[in-house]
């Protein structure tokens, strides 16, 4: 784990430790329906498509699949756990791709795309094993060192 790893989980990752080309550090996410049902009932989309195994074949899929705001959470959640908790999270602007299905496994990787003062451009990809899940990018402000000690 690099230092910028180690501080951004202490809270104490600074805008002047961030730049731009700089890769975050890989997450994998296992997708159980346990997730997508779970994720599905948190934002409220009782669609049964996320959570009814019968009505999602009937559908013309597999198995019950992840909605988009369950991918946003993810997405929010690997940026932020990197950023750290001093960091706030801002705009978030994903494109879904690949379905994900219970059994797969989500892959994020992330680069800083640029750096102005304390806001941070950040772009994510999350990968299963259909192909690119989620793209999209993540603007955050990371505050300076003056301001997170």
């Amino acid at each position: 784990m690099s230092t910028v790893d180690t501080a951004a989980r202490a809270g104490r990752l600074t805008a002047e430790q961030v730049q731009a080309g700089q890769a975050l550090p890989e997450l994998r996410i296992p997708i159980t329906a346990t997730l997508i049902v779970t994720g599905a009932i948190a934002t409220r989309d009782f669609q049964k498509v996320h959570h009814d195994k019968d009505v999602a074949q009937a559908a013309g899929t597999p198995n019950v699949f992840m909605n988009i705001l369950t991918t946003n959470a993810l997405v929010n959640r690997y940026v932020g756990e990197w950023a750290g908790p001093a960091a706030r999270v801002g705009r978030i602007n994903i494109r879904l791709g690949a379905t994900n299905f219970p059994g797969d496994e989500m892959v994020f990787t992330g680069t800083v795309d640029s750096v102005d003062g304390e806001n941070v451009v950040v772009k994510v990809v999350g990968t299963n094993s259909l192909g690119p899940h989620v793209t999209g990018t993540v603007d955050i402000v990371i505050p300076s060192k003056g301001e997170s000690a």
